[in-house]
């Protein structure tokens, strides 16, 4: 019998369509893919071919299990129980249940068509059927086949590893039925957190076929212009690629499979296509190489090695041997590092080289892409997000400057292909309203936003809905009634302006709004918490009045959100540290994107929890623990004092975090819309605020009882002199201290008040400063 898995509330799941799915292939694609359906709390068959003599028939399969809970791809290790390891002999029957079925088997046409067949006499009608090739084109792969399979099978190429990678490719056709590609689309979406991006059945779809070029034809020209590795990666990325670059990004891929993935592509290609001026397979260095077996990071040499005293080496072509690196900075380049066009104007050995990487790369994309892709859009999104690039190839281009682009090509006697001249004469491969070229609608991001009720705060200020705002956070109107409060400032710390526009949206509330979103657009974090350098500053000039109003008027501002007469609804994701995580735990509810980090690192700075944090996590685990505050209150220590921040959403409320009630979203870009729908659903619902909390005292004997765990904490070496004086002044937050009652009655005024004084008697002390600046410096706080 399966393992029970008490699962947060996914948004959207049960809309879905998918409430059992099946993966074909355990190896680090398809495992990581069932990975990602069980991180959506969706029960999983992974199966592969069984065991051989002597071991368990379902052997491969639960190693890929034991694969993806070592390198990370599960959520939370418990959500590993709902993938169910079979084989493909004795558990192919299990597939009729399974309202997805995921191929990902090697790149074998005949195959995967052999299995098929087999899937295709066991599921039941009306499931998806997908393969995760990389390679082979659909109609290759569907040969043979019957009209309801062919109708019901399409391509999603996932990106290796399917947790991290947001891009998936769907590939469909016209003899697909239209209900089943809007369902894979959804499902890939909702469920599995991913942007899809549509592409027609071409060789390498769009991101390898664009990508695969790419990489040739920045290896084969710095080996033809002279230039290093570590210059050519430095150009790449430069140019927008990660710091991998080119021959960082061969060694990671593995250089043995050059053979494989291009030899194959370039032979799916057909003669003319202009691919094959850069046969990379053809390479010498490339074979050299792959007969030394020096494939890259899985052979621990490649274009880069460590040598024994762990410097990094590079392969020199001419010699055929490795010399010490030559660490070549960015920064550097003509440009700076950032201005493509700089770059790709200086007539240097760097800036011709960027030049023909950069030609070659803008001249073949413009030709494949009306074949590839529905609109240039298409292209940059698969590239941006499957080769993790900085913009896309067109936008890439605007940068560097179209027409300057089409005349050099025109100076050097290359033609430039139609659509290139076309953005020429348009000024852009996109309008002034995001608009690409080659759609006659409004355009792949917005097309993709309203099928799938995206929310983007871009959106709004460009519509001019902001009601209010400051250097430091605004106040959007998002329709219906909803507000939105955004930060802005860096990492979205919460500089004192930010309280300023928290007691004015208090105003305005009831008035110009009737519930709260707190979320924003930034990449990176909800908030990373207090703003540490105007801390640090007020601790080192000793304005201790300074920093006790900052804090107070923190503890005030929060409070009054969390009894607000009006819903307030948190919308995390990225960093939401420190006071950031203090905001949430004010919230009436939280929608968190899967990948969130979210933690209390205050008592690895020196200080504790001042915002109300502390006594927010006292309350919640009173709840847990009725009648026992001597345990409610060892729950709250062990939090803060752990000072750990999570790997994930779910892993939060395992840390206490995130409770019954929050949920999760998959997908990032559907934070916002799921937080404003759930805010809607508790305001229709008839909104009151919360009864006043009571806090029941820990009193003297829980007083004893944290020390103690301190003590022995820091006589096993796991506590500094230090933490210790730390956390027995949280035991004094959190009981009262030695001379409180078992049992007395506390508000959380007077519980958020030992906080200040807590703080303020820890942040005067010269550790706390040392600390304060070290986390500065170091940026720890941002770390485990």
């Amino acid at each position: 019998m399966a393992t029970q898995i008490v699962s947060p509330s996914v948004f959207g799941v049960d809309r879905a369509g998918i409430r059992r799915a099946a993966v074909i292939g355990a190896g680090s694609m398809g495992g990581g893919i069932a990975a990602q359906f069980a991180n959506a709390g969706i029960p999983v068959d992974l199966l592969d071919i069984p065991g051989g003599e002597g071991a368990s028939r379902h052997a491969p399969a639960q190693a890929g299990i034991e694969r993806q809970l070592r390198a990370g791809g599960f959520m939370d290790p418990a959500v590993a129980a709902l993938v169910r390891p079979g084989n493909t002999e004795d558990d192919l029957a299990r597939l009729a249940e399974a309202d997805w079925i995921v191929e990902a088997i090697i790149e074998d046409p005949d195959a995967k068509r052999a299995l098929y067949a087999r899937i295709d006499a066991v599921r039941k009608p009306g499931s998806i059927v997908s393969s995760n090739t990389s390679t082979i084109p659909r109609a290759a792969l569907v040969e043979g086949t019957g009209d309801r399979f062919r109708a019901d099978f399409v391509i999603t190429h996932f990106f290796n590893p399917p947790r991290v990678m947001r891009l998936v490719e769907l590939v469909s056709t016209a003899e697909n039925d239209p209900a089943i590609v809007a369902r894979a689309r959804q499902a890939c979406e909702i469920v599995l957190g991913k942007t899809v991006v549509d592409c027609n059945d071409t060789p390498g779809f769009i991101a390898n076929r664009i990508g695969c070029y790419w990489m040739a034809v920045g290896a084969l020209e710095a080996l033809r212009l002279g230039v290093t590795p570590e210059e050519a990666d430095a150009v790449a990325v430069a140019l927008g690629a990660p710091r991998t670059g080119v021959f960082g990004l061969l060694d990671l891929v593995g250089i043995d499979l050059v053979p494989h993935v291009w030899g194959s592509l370039l032979k799916a290609l057909p003669p003319g296509d202009g691919a094959h001026a850069f046969d990379l397979p053809a390479s010498e260095v490339i074979r050299t190489l792959i007969g030394r077996g020096l494939f890259g990071r899985k052979a621990k040499a490649g274009f880069y090695r460590l040598a024994a005293d762990r410097s990094r080496e590079v392969f020199d072509p001419a010699s055929g041997d490795y010399r010490p690196e030559h660490p070549c900075d960015p920064k550097s380049l003509p440009g700076g590092g950032r201005d493509v066009a700089a770059l790709v104007a200086d007539d240097g050995k760097l800036g011709r080289y960027a030049w023909s990487v950069l030609s070659h790369l803008i001249a073949y994309t413009s030709a494949c892409a009306p074949e590839i892709a529905a609109d240039t859009a298409a292209v940059d999104t698969a590239i941006a997000l499957g080769y993790a690039w900085r913009d896309g190839p067109f936008a890439l281009a605007q940068k560097a400057g179209l027409v300057e682009i089409v005349a050099r090509l025109e100076r050097e006697g290359r033609a430039a292909p139609p659509l290139l001249r076309r953005a020429r004469e348009a000024e852009g491969f996109f309008n002034a309203a995001g608009a690409p070229l080659l759609s006659d609608g409004q355009g792949y991001r917005a097309q993709a936003d309203a099928a799938t009720g995206i929310v983007r705060l871009a959106g709004v200020k460009a519509a001019g809905r902001t009601i209010a705002g400051n250097e430091a956070a605004s106040l959007h109107d998002l329709g219906d009634g909803i507000a939105c409060f955004e930060i802005h400032t860096k990492l979205n710390s919460l500089a004192p302006g930010v309280f300023d526009l928290i007691e004015e949206t208090l105003a305005r509330g009831g008035r110009d709004f009737s519930a709260l979103v707190i979320g924003n657009d930034d990449p990176r974090a909800f908030s990373a918490g207090a703003d540490l350098a105007f801390i640090a500053s007020l601790v080192e000039e000793q304005d201790w009045r300074a920093l006790e109003a900052y804090i107070a008027r923190g503890q005030s501002l929060y409070l009054q959100l969390k009894y607000a007469p009006f819903p307030v609804v948190a919308a995390t994701h990225g960093f939401a540290l420190g006071g950031g995580c203090e905001l949430t735990l004010h919230a009436d509810t939280v929608v968190s994107h899967a990948e969130l980090t979210i933690g209390l690192p205050e008592f690895r700075v020196g200080i504790i929890p001042a915002w109300g944090g502390t006594t927010q996590l006292l309350l919640r685990a009173q709840a847990e623990h009725a009648g026992d505050a001597v345990s409610a209150a060892r729950r709250a220590f062990d939090i803060v004092t752990g000072a750990e921040t999570s790997q994930s959403a779910r892993h939060a409320f395992s840390l206490g975090l995130l409770r019954a009630g929050d949920g999760i979203v998959m997908n990032r870009d559907l934070l916002l819309a799921a937080a404003m729908r759930r805010a809607a659903e508790l305001r229709e619902a008839g909104y009151r605020a919360p009864e006043r909390a009571a806090i029941e005292s820990a009193g003297k004997a829980g007083y004893d009882r944290l020390v103690e765990a301190a003590g022995e904490k820091r006589d096993g070496n796991v506590f500094t002199q230090t933490d210790f004086t730390i956390a027995e002044a949280l035991a004094r937050v959190l009981t009262g201290g030695a001379d409180a009652l078992l049992g007395s009655a506390q508000t959380e005024e007077t519980q958020m008040r030992r906080e200040l004084e807590a703080l303020l008697d820890l942040a005067a002390k010269p550790a706390a400063r040392e600390r304060i600046r070290h986390v500065l410096a170091t940026g720890k706080h941002l770390r485990n």
